[in-house]
């Protein structure tokens, strides 16, 4: 039975919180995913193995079914031949309105090398097809989910790191079937970001927040549904060189999950109406004992918030939040610890 966490009273929003698994055959995992298919299911991914960057790392799901996930299976590797296995990373699930249930990710022994792959799931994730690669150049989301945009298109939040930290974004008109890359947004240099997450805001404007090097959570717009965009800009909102993610939710708010600290701990969240200004809205962990990070986050069809994270690089973790129940708090700049 998987172990659901109390609450605390400060914590008003959290319905649940418990681990997507027990145990597993492997001892390691990071970079969650987490999706709501069309038949209304969740389904989780991560990759796990022995450590990150290890040949023995793939990509692992579950499935949530009648209240409980199931046991994580390996649905993909880095075996190329009876003598070469690379490592998997940073699996993206994604279900588009239109045709199957996708999943990215990447292999290859380092992020400066990786190349993109993709499968597909016709059943809400029991079975898939063989994975293939994306087309030269073309590397899919890289941590967090893409976005669907009016006219259709798939909207793919992207970066590389082999020159420098570089932002870019891919886009496809027909389903996931055939892409377009844009040139990078920063020169990898002045600010050196990746791993972006995609807002959406009422006026049409998207906006992108990125994880940097530079202890700040980077940020830029696009007034064109993602062709070109401006210039990354600081927030006031700190970024200990680790992965984020949000989500506009339905109400126009946004929601962003990330560490408000210089290091992996504590995980939090906080909700702006604006993109611009954040207040302080949950803490999800804060522990000395191990890192809470690389978070994804979706808003379900009933309205509720799933969040997965990594769990000290040992477990992955699932929180339901209820975001009309939010209390929420200012955040002074440079406000750490996170007010409560």
């Amino acid at each position: 039975m998987l172990f659901a966490f109390a609450v605390s009273a400060q914590q008003t929003g959290i319905l649940k919180s418990e681990f997507i698994y027990e145990t597993a055959p492997f001892p390691s995992c990071h970079a969650s995913t987490i999706v709501e298919t069309r038949g209304g299911g969740l389904v989780c991914a991560f990759f796990g193995g022995t450590a990150e960057r290890n040949p023995d790392v793939g990509i692992w799901l579950s499935r949530l079914v009648n209240g409980k996930w199931t046991p994580p299976v390996e649905v993909a590797n880095g075996v190329e031949s009876p003598s070469t296995r690379y490592p998997t990373w940073n699996p993206v699930l994604f279900q588009p309105k239109t045709g199957p249930l996708l999943l990215f990710y990447k292999v290859g022994p380092s992020p400066s090398t990786w190349r993109g792959m993709i499968m597909n799931s016709s059943d809400d994730g029991r079975t898939w097809s063989q994975p293939r690669s994306l087309p030269a150049g073309v590397l899919g989301p890289i941590k967090n989910q893409p976005v669907q945009l009016p006219n259709g298109d798939i909207l793919s939040p992207s970066s590389t790191e082999h020159d420098g930290w570089q932002v870019h974004f891919e886009r496809s008109s027909d389903g996931g079937k055939t892409w377009t890359t844009a040139p990078p947004v920063n020169d990898g240099k002045d600010v050196q970001a990746i791993q972006p997450t995609i807002l959406i805001h009422k006026d049409g404007r998207l906006q992108a927040l990125c994880r940097t090097k530079s202890g700040r959570i980077f940020t830029t717009s696009s007034e064109d549904s993602g062709k070109t965009w401006g210039r990354l800009e600081p927030t006031e909102l700190p970024n200990p060189s680790s992965g984020i993610d949000a989500v506009t939710l339905r109400d126009g708010r946004h929601l962003l999950v990330y560490n408000h600290s210089s290091t992996r701990s504590p995980l939090n969240v906080a909700v702006s109406n604006d993109g611009k200004n954040w207040q302080a809205a949950l803490t999800l962990e804060d522990s000395n004992i191990g890192q809470y990070s690389y978070p994804t986050v979706i808003q379900s069809n009933d309205g509720l918030v799933h969040v997965t994270y990594t769990w000290r690089r040992e477990r992955i973790k699932h929180v339901v939040i209820d975001p009309a129940k939010l209390v929420l708090k200012p955040i002074i700049k440079g406000d750490w610890p996170y007010p409560r």
